[in-house]
């Protein structure tokens, strides 16, 4: 069955608006997993908007839970998650002017910085994987670089989605890019911005094997309460 990871970071956020240490990252870590999550996803942006240093030390050592740390290329954030060691890594392009991730890595450009990071992960047996656009390119590129994972970037296909706009050219290149990734043994996986509809949607990819979902989670929570919205969304992935 296809997994499903729940992002907590803006649990932080809302803890970090009073500056206080409520509601907790860390209790909700365990709680998504008893929920029905398969992993936890958490950020540790440079800028520390959200999860904090403390946070991701004390999660990562959790047991029998499944965390993904996403990071930046940044040397300072690299070292930091090796010394954290979670059990999966999530490498992401990072604008400290962002309001959130805008798209995938530039795989090209970084191309060289990216092979070393990627070497240090494997080195210590932590599973690595890429934020990437859905492109043939930046697929074969990610083999090259020998990554375990892909996390395809599905902001532009949630915003047509709501926009309530054509999307069939956008989930044709998210399909093209999972076919290919699959026959490269590269694990597949999909992230930014869904929400139910477009879950159902990206769901029809057979070669998709974990969605990992904050914002729209968290959101939802607030009116239908966190348990019920995993729920919801295992039952989705199921279908």
């Amino acid at each position: 069955m296809k997994r499903l990871g729940v992002n907590i970071d803006h649990i932080a956020t809302v803890r970090n608006a009073r500056g206080e240490k409520h509601p907790d990252p860390f209790f909700a870590a365990s709680q998504v997993v008893k929920m029905g999550a398969d992993s936890v996803t958490i950020h540790l942006r440079e800028d520390r908007r959200h999860i904090n240093d403390a946070d991701a030390k004390k999660i990562c050592k959790l047991k029998n839970i499944f965390v993904n740390l996403e990071i930046s290329m940044d040397d300072k954030i690299v070292k930091n998650a090796l010394r954290i060691k979670p059990n999966y890594i999530c490498i992401v392009p990072e604008n400290r002017k962002e309001i959130t991730t805008e798209g995938g890595l530039n795989l090209t450009k970084n191309k060289k910085k990216l092979k070393t990071i990627i070497e240090k992960f494997k080195k210590v047996k932590i599973r690595t994987s890429l934020f990437i656009n859905p492109t043939i390119k930046d697929i074969k590129l990610s083999k090259e670089l020998n990554v375990d994972c892909v996390e395809i970037h599905t902001g532009r296909i949630s915003n047509l989605v709501k926009l309530k706009k054509k999307y069939n050219t956008e989930f044709s290149r998210i399909k093209k890019s999972s076919i290919l990734a699959n026959k490269l043994n590269i694990e597949v996986h999909a992230g930014h911005g869904l929400d139910y509809k477009t879950t159902k949607i990206l769901n029809k990819i057979n070669e998709i094997q974990e969605f990992n979902i904050g914002h729209f989670i968290i959101g939802e929570s607030i009116f239908y309460g966190l348990s019920k919205v995993i729920k919801k969304f295992k039952k989705i992935l199921k279908n």
